[in-house]
């Protein structure tokens, strides 16, 4: 899974950074992470854009890992990873996901 990240300036509430609320998610989702048996392949800043409107420059993307599609919805359907994901809705202006396969050709 690739995750293509824009965070909000502030929260709704306005009493924490956008990176303070999006690293609770964070670490409020790696025991579901560690549970699905996902990991992460490579993390990194968006340094600058090349190619787009630079207003709506990303702030993160990182690739996740998970052993099959199957694992990545057991954990997500999970009521209580439900829960903790109110926390990256907080955090976000933008967040994708594009799910990936690889390509041994």
């Amino acid at each position: 899974m690739v995750n293509i990240i824009k965070l909000k300036d502030k929260t709704r509430k306005g009493e924490e950074t956008r990176r303070e609320a999006y690293t609770q998610y964070i670490n409020k989702v790696q025991p579901f992470i560690t549970k699905s048996k996902a990991k992460l392949i490579w993390k990194g800043k968006v340094a600058s854009t090349i190619i787009r409107d630079v207003k709506s420059q990303l702030d993160m993307i990182f690739v996740v890992e998970y052993p099959s599609v199957a694992h990545f919805l057991e954990m997500v359907k999970d009521s209580e990873y439900q829960k903790v994901g109110q926390s990256r809705t907080i955090a976000l202006e933008y967040g994708g996901l594009i799910a990936c396969k690889t390509d041994n050709t």
